[in-house]
């Protein structure tokens, strides 16, 4: 038996209207938004834009990316930086030994602020405040 058809009209993407969604979807506009711009339901937009929606981040990372790494190659520190930290996994850490060498000076346990009074917290935060030098 055949299908009645249906009074919508088929949809058909033009390069202008993909290139729209790509640009949404670059830009992180939601799907259920790029289809009310669009003017089309949401299950049509995933139907005849799924590059657009799936591709569209990836392609803008690597330009984005492609150019921090020219300005790392180039000399900019800060991208040389940036880069390390994200994708060498490179940390800027410090070694604090909290425990001197005989034993005599450790960390105590952490003090349970649960159950201090209410007076005793307010007065642990004024001491704070007083020495704060900002």
């Amino acid at each position: 038996m055949p299908k009645k058809p249906c009074g919508r009209k088929q949809h058909a993407p033009t390069d202008a209207q993909r290139q729209l969604v790509q640009l949404h979807a670059t830009v992180g506009t939601t799907q259920d938004m790029i289809a009310r711009v669009i003017g089309i339901d949401k299950k049509t937009l995933r139907l005849h834009y799924r590059d657009e929606l799936d591709l569209s981040m990836a392609k803008a990372n690597a330009t984005i990316g492609g150019a921090l790494f020219n300005k790392a190659k180039g000399g900019d520190t800060a991208s040389m930086t940036f880069w390390l930290k994200t994708r060498a996994r490179w940390r800027e850490t410090a070694d604090v030994n909290l425990i001197s060498e005989d034993g005599s000076m450790s960390p105590k346990a952490a003090l349970d602020v649960s159950r201090l009074s209410p007076e005793a917290l307010a007065e642990i935060v004024a001491l704070g405040d007083a020495t704060d030098t900002d």
